[in-house]
């Protein structure tokens, strides 16, 4: 009799309720569906994975936060700021708003200068001082002695480079184109002295050109016998500017040519060097360029027959006041600088 093989018996497994199951069971046996309920929610009260502890997710979300709605006036957190950021605690304890940026201002500009008020319309023939002197003498200076050499010129009727016109007075000279300084010399007194001991003052109305070095002094040929005898031709000197006490006043003279258009002026007679000539115009005072021919220029005819003002080397001012444009005149202004 062939054998039949029987499979073995399988080990008994329990089955395990499902909720569904359960949830039938326990409604079959009266029980509320509410207390059911509560039963399933309760760990080991049959769920699905009861008696384990539940898998850690991928993803574990945070639990979400209350919202609170925010007090009123209180500031909205600016974009892109985190809404989860602490409040800034003060002292008190109670939470302060955060810091409001400070708004930049921009810093107000320094008031603009106002310009000075135009100068008052001077009397005639008044006389003052710059409010600065520094650097007016140029080359020849005042207290300083020059050492150079003397010469002798025919002079003629006393006239030359700075146009004062004939001189009765002879005892001039010509001064050597550096310490000319495009006209800056003319009219300044200096005291020759020669190493003899013989000494006299000439007045400045020309310019040595070159070969004339620094220094030197081209004197008229009667300036020149009161030192040496002309037939020495080259005298060593010093000489030194002087501050004389003469007589006169300054004059003004337009020059020939000039209208309210167009003017040049001089002034003649003064005791000092001059170190500008200025004009009034319609923004105040206006100096005027200086010639080589010691003539001041207005090309465009500014302050042509108005007030004039000059400054001579040591700051004194003479303001004169309502001189017409008469070409070729001197017009005395019974004025004159200081003696230094």
């Amino acid at each position: 009799m062939k054998a039949t093989k029987h499979a073995a018996p399988g080990a008994w497994r329990r089955l395990r309720p499902t909720g569904g199951m359960l949830l039938v069971l326990l409604l079959t046996a009266g029980v509320p569906a509410c207390g059911v309920l509560a039963l399933l929610a309760v760990p080991g009260g049959g769920g699905a994975g009861a008696g384990r502890p539940a898998a850690a997710s991928a993803t574990s979300a945070a639990a979400p936060r209350a919202s609170v709605p925010p007090t009123a006036g209180a500031p909205t957190p600016a974009a892109g700021a985190s809404a989860d950021a602490p409040a800034t605690v003060t002292g008190s304890g109670r939470p302060s708003a955060p810091p409001t940026p400070t708004d930049t201002v921009a810093a107000t500009p320094p008031a603009r200068p106002t310009a000075s008020a135009a100068p008052t319309a001077p009397v005639n023939g008044t006389a003052g001082t710059a409010p600065a002197t520094a650097g007016l003498a140029g080359r020849i200076k005042p207290g300083v002695t020059n050492q150079g050499v003397a010469t002798a010129y025919a002079a003629g009727d006393g006239n030359g480079s700075c146009l004062y016109g004939p001189s009765d007075d002879l005892m001039i000279a010509a001064m050597n184109h550096t310490d000319y300084e495009s006209a800056k010399a003319c009219g300044a007194y200096v005291s020759v002295r020669a190493a003899s001991g013989a000494a006299i003052t000439v007045r400045i109305v020309n310019e040595c050109p070159a070969p004339c070095a620094p220094g030197q002094l081209d004197l008229s040929r009667q300036a020149f016998a009161k030192l040496a005898d002309l037939s020495v031709g080259r005298l060593p000197i010093s000489w030194t500017l002087l501050s004389p006490d003469t007589a006169g006043t300054v004059s003004i003279r337009y020059k020939s040519g000039s209208s309210k258009w167009w003017c040049g002026i001089q002034a003649l007679g003064h005791r000092n060097p001059l170190a500008a000539l200025e004009v009034r115009g319609p923004g105040g005072w206006q100096q005027l360029p200086r010639t080589d021919y010691n003539y001041f220029l207005s090309t465009d005819g500014t302050g042509c027959g108005g007030a004039i003002r000059i400054t001579d080397i040591y700051g004194q001012q003479l303001t004169v006041d309502g001189i017409p444009v008469q070409p070729d005149v001197a017009q005395p202004t019974g004025l004159q600088f200081a003696r230094h």
